[in-house]
């Protein structure tokens, strides 16, 4: 079962089942694993969607003896971190961790979704549970469109994290800029026809980030190697690429596992590609709220905690529990 909306779209769509095509597909951040919904994509009717019963009881029970990093483990990693950037001299590095919440007896599933939905009316929202998990999530960043028309693809740099009140400092506007100059190299290596935007603020429910979009004429045959080539993005992973997705890998408490992984959606028109960022994984008995930040030689540990906590209110937030 997956449900879902389009940016700045409030019609609710899921999958019939009713073919072998299979329009959307998740990737987790490592690429070793693929989540496949196989039908055609159809609208779904909002009164049928609420009278549809998703209980709490299909949710999965966690099997995993995962804990949350406090956090003081937290600090105490991120400082490592910060000596690996500044020892192999790295513009940014994303560190992630976990936020287990466990205060309920139940989730109402349905409420939480639609609540998710009218919380973030400018990002991908989903929700999906099958036979061995469930994950709810609503983001902004877009990995990739592309239009089967006019082979126009698009993406955009999104990077730096600020409540909406704050004010850019130099730390977030140096983040975000080899996110843009990485997106940039990238597609100059299938075409010169580019057309970059000016940096603007990205409203994201309670906070803020700082976006540049790409628009670019390519090849149908280019597309999936212009994605591989982009994921893991440095917003998600840091520069180098292969270097810090090793490094993540080692120095994380836990497997990001779809978090930081994208989404492919495939219509008529367009194959979308959405990065899965505000997420977390449900359980009956707990509530898997993935959060991370870009760290640079001068970030301050106690502010990117305070940054995550931030970011988990995205979702957590959004929860009917009782």
């Amino acid at each position: 079962m997956i449900y879902f909306k389009l940016p700045f779209n409030e019609t609710l769509y899921s999958i019939d089942e009713q073919s072998h095509h299979t329009p959307i597909r998740f990737y987790s951040f490592d690429g070793q694993k693929q989540i496949s919904f196989d039908g055609n994509i159809i609208k779904v009717d909002s009164e049928l969607f609420n009278q549809h019963n998703i209980t709490n009881s299909l949710l999965p029970i966690s099997d995993n003896n995962f804990v949350a990093e406090t956090q003081i483990e937290y600090l105490d990693q991120l400082n490592k971190v910060i000596q690996v950037i500044k020892e192999n001299h790295l513009p940014k590095l994303v560190y992630s961790r976990r936020k287990i919440f466990k205060d309920f007896h139940t989730i109402n599933v349905k409420e939480s979704f639609k609540n998710l939905c009218q919380s973030y009316p400018n990002a991908f929202r989903y929700l999906f549970i099958n036979e061995e998990e469930s994950w709810m999530g609503a983001f902004s960043e877009v990995l990739g469109k592309f239009n089967k028309t006019t082979h126009e693809f698009e993406t955009m740099s999104l990077a730096g994290t600020l409540p909406i009140s704050e004010n850019w400092s130099e730390k977030e506007i140096e983040e975000q800029k080899p996110v843009s100059s990485y997106i940039l190299n990238i597609l100059e290596n299938f075409t010169r026809a580019i057309e970059v935007s000016e940096t603007y603020d990205h409203i994201s429910g309670n906070i803020k980030h700082l976006r540049t979009d790409f628009k670019a004429k390519i090849q149908p045959e280019q597309l999936d190697q212009i994605i591989t080539e982009l994921h893991p993005t440095p917003a998600v992973c840091g520069i180098p690429k292969e270097f810090c997705k090793e490094n993540i890998q080692k120095l994380e408490k836990y497997p990001r596992e779809l978090y930081a992984g994208y989404i492919r959606i495939e219509t008529e028109e367009t194959i979308q590609y959405f990065v899965n960022l505000r997420c977390a994984k449900l359980y009956r008995d707990s509530v898997h709220a993935f959060v991370g930040g870009g760290i640079t030689a001068q970030s301050n540990p106690e502010k990117e905690w305070i940054e995550t906590e931030l970011k988990s209110e995205a979702i957590l937030k959004n929860l009917m529990i009782s």
